[in-house]
């Protein structure tokens, strides 16, 4: 499972549209479901022009994984932060639950510990 969350992070890093999308198709079930505070979408299509508005609305910045994530049975739990290059205090926080089917996640639910005002 730490595969899994090493490789949602990098679908959310990846800038370049058709890698991305190629990155999402290859991570997440045909039918997959993302909700957090801001967004409520279903499928790759949905997945992959959420993340397109995010990287460009928070353009130059970068998620990582603060620590590896927690998992059990087809589910895995794992804070990640938003940097900008070099800074430290990360611009927001967040904790993400994916459920997985096989090696595909089939639903991310998403929490926003801080967001930029």
């Amino acid at each position: 499972m730490t595969d899994i969350a090493a490789r949602y992070i990098a679908v959310w890093n990846e800038t370049d549209a058709v890698r991305r999308r190629q990155l999402v198709d290859e991570l997440f079930t045909e039918d997959a479901t993302y909700t957090d505070p801001l967004a409520d979408v279903t499928g790759r299509d949905g997945i992959d022009a959420l993340i397109a508005g995010a990287q460009q609305q928070f353009a130059g910045l970068a998620f990582t994984a603060p620590a590896e994530a927690d998992a059990h049975h087809d589910i895995a739990r794992f804070h990640w932060h938003l940097n900008a290059p070099g800074e430290v205090e990360p611009v927001a926080i967040g904790f993400d639950v994916v459920r997985v089917s096989g090696d595909r996640i089939s639903s991310v639910l998403g929490f926003l510990d801080r967001v930029p005002g």
